[in-house]
């Protein structure tokens, strides 16, 4: 820590580090959907916006990548094999190629498997998804060598030492990210770190990337076992019970065991579950406001008394639930439950990334309207969330901490000195209640309802007199683009002029400046409605 000469509320402040882990990664659908002259407009301005540093998704591996090839496919006439696999990589370069033009890394998930080379097909997705151990594991060992070394040809090897490689997605979801067994899964992570280690061992390696916190034994085999969930699925108080990552500790101790790197764990923190109860119905969890927290201070506690103590955490998907037809995805009562825990986890993970950064996502196919509840921080037509301003305002925060509060934080820029702050309104009347999923738009609504409204009163002695820093606001009167939508009638087909209009409103934040006096102390009084977030910085 270091002190800096700036008072806050009349008390001197140490500064801190602050890690932007909300831009360190950000997720999207599937490689394929990046060929997309759509998609790669909004990545562009996203990956601008909230200097993005690396974006993960699925299918690098699947058919209409065009990676994996045992046959030469022969469109009207037959389809010829050939006499042992080949690997090309001309739709894969495209997209990297991209990626890198943006300065944007790909953090690699080695997925999922070629359909020729798969032991079951179109296991998941309207895509149909391949999530099957191989038929042959040299086969594949031979693919993620191949694909490894040519990127390092073509990229260089510094280049792609930079990168992370995760291997599969979520394996504990059998029989849909995965049809094998937790110790199938295991040895594919083993052949693919050996085969990666083996080209260069600075290469970067990591996994088990399973699927949210569990409080039950439902993983604890080598497959789900629905009879373990009844005691949760049963539970008036889910926030009571004994969260825990699901295969890490065995995933560390069976990688210990064998002496195989895991240069990072990776795993997916949404705040939500569901259970299986007597009945066999699925019971939908919602957790508190606090969850994500709590999970990555213990993630933090079991690594650091691993085999791996120095392994780095990546959170390769995070929102505030694991549906793109969650209605509160496309609502301000996102944006302010998504800034309350970044700021609040902001140094407990290498990366958070959130889940995804466009509605162009199609694994049960494109949505429905507009606003269909995605997961985008932007809709199909490139409209602003806003999550996506929520995002836009905490990067514009500096990384270093002078203030933080259960409201928001005040920071500094290293660089530049520059002043910025972020603050909120996670209602009292939510109490420590999470969002829960909703089915549609309306549904939604009746959270406006929740109050009271905040005070925010803060004092910066210091600043240069005359320096102007700009406020913005988003709340339920300004930005909020799903109820302009609701308030046209809820188009599922835009017009030019109707998505036009909520462009504009989309982008329509509550604007105002304020001065700093000849004193160099600037007061920051200002009355938040409830799930309102506020960005003050320092105008150029």
């Amino acid at each position: 820590m270091t002190r800096s000469l700036l008072r806050i509320d009349g008390e001197p402040r140490e500064e801190s580090a602050f890690p932007h882990v909300w831009s360190a990664c950000i997720g999207a659908g599937r490689a394929n959907e990046a060929l997309r002259a759509d998609w790669q407009r909004q990545f562009a301005e996203v990956a601008d916006t909230l200097k993005v540093k690396y974006v993960r998704f699925h299918g690098l591996f699947h058919d209409d990548m065009f990676v994996y090839r045992e046959s030469y496919g022969g469109g009207f006439g037959p389809n010829s094999p050939l006499p042992s696999p080949v690997h090309t990589f001309s739709y894969v370069d495209k997209v990297f190629d991209f990626l890198l033009e943006q300065g944007v890394r790909p953090f690699v998930e080695l997925g999922f498997m070629p359909r020729e080379l798969a032991t079951q097909t179109e296991t998941l997705f309207w895509w149909g998804a391949h999530c099957s151990p191989p038929k042959d594991m040299r086969r594949w060992s031979d693919l993620v060598t191949a694909t490894v070394e040519h990127w390092i040809g073509r990229y260089g090897l510094d280049e792609v030492r930079q990168w992370r490689f995760e291997v599969w997605n979520e394996p504990n979801l059998v029989p849909h990210f995965w049809t094998g067994t937790k110790t199938e899964y295991f040895e594919l992570y083993e052949a693919s770190v050996r085969a990666i280690k083996a080209i260069d061992p600075e290469l970067k390696v990591g996994g088990p990337s399973t699927s949210v916190f569990v409080p039950d034994d439902r993983y604890k085999g080598e497959v789900e076992d629905r009879s373990a969930m009844l005691e949760t699925a049963a539970a008036t108080d889910v926030d009571a019970l004994d969260w825990r990552p699901v295969w890490l500790e065995d995933f560390l101790s069976w990688c210990a065991e064998r002496n195989l790197p895991v240069d990072f764990v990776s795993t997916h923190l949404y705040p939500t579950d569901y259970a299986y109860g007597a009945d066999g119905q699925a019971v939908q969890i919602t957790r508190y406001a606090d969850a994500t927290y709590d999970d990555l201070t213990l993630l933090r506690a079991l690594l650091r008394e691993s085999a791996y103590p120095d392994a780095e955490i990546h959170i390769t998907e995070w929102s505030t639930s694991p549906s793109s037809r969650d209605f509160i995805h496309d609502t301000v009562f996102a944006a302010t439950s998504i800034t309350r825990s970044y700021l609040q986890c902001a140094s407990l993970a290498d990366s958070i990334s959130y889940w995804t950064f466009t509605d162009v996502f199609e694994e049960g196919g494109a949505g429905i309207g507009p606003f269909h509840g995605g997961f985008g921080l932007v809709n199909e037509d490139g409209i602003h969330k806003p999550t996506f301003h929520a995002f836009t305002m905490l990067e514009r925060l500096g990384d270093r901490l002078l203030l933080a509060t259960p409201d928001g934080v005040v920071t500094r820029d290293s660089r530049t000195s520059a002043v910025s702050a972020v603050f909120f309104n996670y209602p009292d009347g939510m109490g420590l209640k999470g969002l829960s999923a909703r089915g549609t738009y309306e549904a939604t609504r009746e959270l406006a309802d929740v109050g009271p409204g905040r005070r925010i009163r803060h004092t910066i002695e210091g600043l240069e007199p005359g320096t102007t820093f700009l406020v913005e606001v988003l709340d339920w009167e300004h930005g909020n683009v799903a109820e302009a939508w609701h308030a046209l009638g809820g188009p599922l087909n835009l017009s030019p002029a109707q998505r036009d209009h909520l462009r504009g409103v989309a982008d329509a934040l509550h604007a105002s400046t304020l001065t700093v006096p000849g004193d160099g102390v600037l007061e920051l009084d200002v009355e938040l409605a409830p799930w309102a977030v506020l960005s003050l910085r320092q105008s150029a």
